[in-house]
């Protein structure tokens, strides 16, 4: 994993609370950074259908958010591909990236916000259970002249525990050496949710192919069309 260090000028948690900001930001990538999951769908039928198998959007559904380890085998199971489940995440892999290679489908207000953030100093860190391939093809698009946008990269492919687990939420606050309930965690999916909720990260659920039911200590939007540093910041009780 390859440490990013922070600009000497960066602020402080303390003062960046004092702002009214979160200390640290943690993105899930697929359906919350980027629309990617339609890419990952369309090559999960690519493939299923090389094996003579059948793949339904209820199946395609059912992998959202998940390790891709277990989205592999449950496409072993169920799509009647018998390739080694590495080489079906290989594959799933190469064929997103070639996509995205065409068209990064930024998610609405997603772009704007982590602009935002980086402009105000908020620190943020990616939290994917997309490898790390994937998810360098994808912040390799941002502007490098403007420096880092993400200071860590959380990758599915260097986590012992996926999500659900807390793992991938508590290493990212780890990573910025910031505690995880003065961050917030932005996610889509259940299985994110989970994590980030299982890790003590405040929460900001962006509904998009899976509806998520709302709970108390919950945020729960539509969209990130119009959400601010400030309204993050707002969802830090700590």
């Amino acid at each position: 994993m390859t440490e990013i260090s922070a600009s000497p000028t960066s602020p402080t948690t303390a003062a960046l609370r004092a702002a009214g900001l979160p200390a640290a930001v943690l993105w899930d990538m697929d359906g919350t950074l980027v629309d990617t999951e339609p890419y990952w769908m369309a090559e999960e039928h690519l493939l299923v259908s090389e094996f003579g198998g059948e793949w339904s959007d209820e199946h395609a559904h059912a992998l959202i958010g998940n390790a891709l380890i277990d989205s592999a085998r449950y496409i072993q199971q169920h799509g009647g591909v018998t390739l080694p489940a590495d080489e079906i995440i290989a594959r799933l892999t190469t064929g997103v990236v070639r996509r995205i290679a065409v068209d990064v489908p930024w998610r609405p207000g997603a772009r704007e916000l982590l602009f935002e953030l980086h402009e105000l100093g908020v620190p943020c860190a990616l939290v994917t259970m997309s490898y790390r391939e994937m998810a360098e093809a994808i912040v390799g698009t941002l502007p490098r002249e403007q420096g880092e946008f993400f200071r860590f990269l959380v990758t599915g492919d260097e986590v012992t525990h996926g999500k659900p687990h807390a793992e991938p939420y508590l290493r990212g606050a780890q990573l910025l050496g910031v505690e995880p309930g003065e961050c917030v965690a932005i996610e889509d999916s259940l299985t994110g949710v989970a994590s980030a909720e299982a890790a003590g990260v405040p929460l900001l659920a962006v509904e998009h192919l899976v509806p998520v039911p709302g709970r108390e200590g919950r945020t729960v939007t539509r969209s990130l069309a119009g959400w601010t540093a400030k309204d993050l910041g707002k969802l830090v009780t700590s």
